[in-house]
Parts: structure tokens; sequence; C-alpha cells
């Protein structure tokens, strides 16, 4: 299937519009699309007509922290999103769009030892930086251009007309952690190091969410004509779903290394410091440090997840298993010179420095 936008009838009058770049906007692509030659042109962020014409929702994905995704030489990450975000609002309002779904991360919260439980509708992180300062630079265009009827705004539901400058609902949706076939990001390659990393005094629960239940979380957004912002992951029993470090230990088989909060994030700002990984050392927060989601708002507009996070973690182990990140380089075949993530990296120099130690003694 071609990676271009692709348009998806559902029903005689819904026509459903997907952009974006990486792996997880081919996916929403293929989910919710339609197939054939005619509905997929080459360029991922065409808004041009005919694509548009007749569309009542328009998708459009950022890509969280992903790999493999192309970067326009001479522009910035965040300034080429941006771009994007405005050109996306333009054309939705120049088209008659009704929606606009856009699917960000919930990283954009922000992550730390005590970090409690994410709602809805909780305000970004102030200190956001790497991936997640592009993320909310995104979301904070599309605001701009469509007015109130924004991530700022408590959700919505269809009968609830919006009240911004634009006469089209914006809904934001935040996922937690994506996993999926062909899914790499920076945090799904902290499990392609020989050991995971923890730090001291926190205990990270991990939340994943499957492609597929991402799509389907889409589908009511986009068929309940919701608006605001909504954290995406999945729950049991009224409660976030998440996997507990015990549990992850056993389900990847991976040992752990343990460093203090202040050697993990000062062995990454080095690494960043000197080239070996492209992101600053706060992105490390995201994978010691918990950013669960309650997605009671999904969950309350009939949105039921059909992946668990322990299945998650299965789905990724099967993704990466072969796959090894050595300081923060895979190694192996065409992926020998990518570069990996923060946790894998400092993983592995806490792993080198317990060898070192126990040569000592």
């Amino acid at each position: 299937m071609s990676e271009g936008l692709v348009r998806s009838r559902r029903s005689a009058d819904e026509v459903i519009v997907v952009v974006g770049e990486g792996r997880v906007a081919a996916v929403l692509r293929e989910a919710l699309g339609g197939r054939g030659p005619e509905n997929a042109p080459a360029e991922a962020n065409d808004l041009s007509a005919p694509w548009l014409d007749g569309a009542r929702v328009l998708v459009v994905v950022a890509p969280a922290g992903e790999f493999g995704v192309k970067v326009v030489k001479g522009v910035p990450r965040q300034a080429h999103l941006v771009e994007q975000a405005r050109r996306v609002a333009r054309a939705a309002v120049q088209h008659g769009v009704e929606q606009v779904v856009a699917v960000t991360s919930a990283t954009v919260h922000g992550a730390s030892a005590d970090r409690p439980d994410i709602e809805d509708g909780d305000p970004v992180s102030p200190d956001a930086a790497g991936f997640v300062a592009d993320l909310v630079a995104f979301e904070e265009a599309l605001v701009e251009e469509l007015g109130d009827a924004s991530a700022g705004a408590p959700p919505t539901s269809p009968g609830d007309a919006p009240t911004g400058r634009s006469q089209v609902r914006l809904a934001v949706l935040r996922p937690a952690m994506v996993v999926g076939p062909g899914v790499d990001t920076i945090l799904t390659r902290h499990f392609e190091a020989p050991r995971l990393l923890t730090v001291k005094g926190s205990d990270r629960p991990w939340q994943l969410l499957h492609t597929d239940d991402l799509a389907s979380a889409v589908r009511v957004a986009a068929a309940r004509g919701l608006s605001g912002a909504f954290t995406v992951g999945p729950l049991v029993d009224g409660e976030p779903d998440v996997v507990l470090p015990a549990e992850l230990a056993e389900r990847t088989g991976l040992a752990t290394v343990t460093l203090p909060a202040a050697t993990a994030f000062g062995a990454a700002e080095r690494l960043h410091r000197v080239g070996v990984l492209p992101s600053p050392a706060s992105d490390l927060a995201y994978v010691v440090h918990p950013w669960t989601v309650t997605a009671r708002g999904l969950h309350a507009a009939g949105w039921e997840p059909v992946w668990s996070s322990a299945q998650g973690v299965d789905v990724l182990m099967t993704e990466v298993r072969g796959r090894i990140a050595l300081v923060g380089r895979r190694v192996g075949g065409r992926d020998a010179a990518a570069l990996g993530a923060a946790g894998a990296a400092v993983a592995l120099l806490g792993t080198a420095a317990i060898w070192r130690q126990a040569r000592r003694r």
C-alpha cells in the first residue's frame, strides 16, 4: 500500500482522510482508509483537491519520537510540524471539513517519579524538550488556527457546537506508549538494550497501546464528533491497565540495571553532548518515570480497546527480538548506524560500570 494519503468512505456521507508521516500514520491510513491507487497520492501530506473534497473528518498524525521519518533538509523538525498543523487546519476550513482529529502523545503531559495518572484535561508540561516540545508546538499551532474548539477545551460530544473562530471541531488524542507491527520509536528501542534501565526511587508502571486500538479510538472520536483533549490507553475495571516492573521483567526476559537518577540523567546528557544521542537527556524521563493515562473521556464515549498492556509487551518483544541497541546504536543489518534511545544507551553504560566494579572486587 502507498505511504500516501488515503480517503476512506465508510458510508455515503462519511469520508475520512488521514495525513502524516511515519509508521503510526501508515497504520492508521490502512485501518481507516480505502484501498486502490486512485485513493492514494504519493505525497503523505497532500491536502489538495480532490483528496479533501467531500471529506467529513481529517486525521493528522504527528510522529512521536519515531525513527524513519523523513527530515526536511535545513528545516527544524518542530518548524516542519508547526507548518503541517497550520496547513491541515487551513485546508480543513477551506474544504468544509467538520472535524480534525490530531494524534500526538501523552508525553506532552510530562513524566516524573511522582507523576499522578494523567486525566484528559491535565495541562501540558511547561518544561517540554526534544520530540515532546515538537508535539506541544504542533498542538498549539492547531489550536491557534481552529480557535476554542481545541485541545484546551473540555471534551464535548457531537451536539455541542464549537465556539472558536472556525466551525471545525478539533479532537486531540494523546496515546500512551504505542506498539504494533513496524512501530519504531525512542520508547520501543528502550527494549532493544541487553538490560532494562530503571532509576532508584521510581517504580515505573508501563502502559502500552496497540495500533489497532489507536485506530479504533480515532473511529470513535470521528463517529461521535468529539472535540477536546483525550488520553488514550487501556483500562481494567475503570483503572489504567498497566504492567508492573516484576511482570515486565518476566514477560521480556530482560534483567534490569538500576542507577541513581542523577547518574542516569547525567550519563544521558553526556551522550547527547558528544553527539551519540540525538535527543536531550530529558527524553530519558519517559522510559524511567510514569506517565500513565486514564482515558476516561474516550471510554465514556464508548471506546473499548481489545489489547491489554501485557499483550502490548508481548507484541513489542516480538518486534524487537533479534535487534540489539548498543550505546544508542543498533547492531546488525541495515540498522547498524541507526541511533537508538537514551534508555538503551544508559542501560549499557550502567551494565559496563557494574562489571568494572565486580572486577575490582
